[in-house]
């Protein structure tokens, strides 16, 4: 209850951003946590996932790129390589070998076995980091 509760505040600037959030969250829990531990926090800018480390994020983006749809959700994961998908709308290498891709979602819809799949490979890097 009391994460619903912080959900719906986070959300309450883009609510039509929730159910598609809910969507994702669903996802991973159903793909990661038969993995290992998993743990979400919802914080002030972004949802974190996390194993030992975060490995993936949830967010309503505050700076936006022209050309982005508003409203939308952007999922963030880390990779040890560059992934070189046309749905990657950023994706830099703040560390050696550790790159952070930026996607982002308007609808239910996008949240496919493409992205889950990737979202899964970040759940396994993060355990190796």
């Amino acid at each position: 209850m009391e994460h619903d509760d912080e959900l719906e505040r986070y959300f309450a600037a883009a609510p039509e951003m929730l159910p598609v959030y809910r969507v994702f969250e669903d996802r991973v829990v159903e793909l990661c946590a038969a993995r290992g531990p998993l743990i979400i926090r919802v914080q002030k800018t972004q949802i974190t996932f996390s194993n030992r480390y975060n490995f993936a994020c949830a967010s309503l983006p505050i700076r936006r790129k022209k050309g982005w749809p508003n409203p939308c959700l952007m999922i963030t994961f880390g990779l040890e390589y560059r992934l070189d998908n046309p749905r990657i709308v950023v994706a830099t290498e703040p560390y050696p070998h550790r790159w952070t891709h930026h996607v982002l979602m308007t609808c239910p819809e996008d949240i496919d076995d493409e992205l889950m799949s990737w979202v899964c490979a970040a759940y396994d890097f993060s355990l190796t980091k």
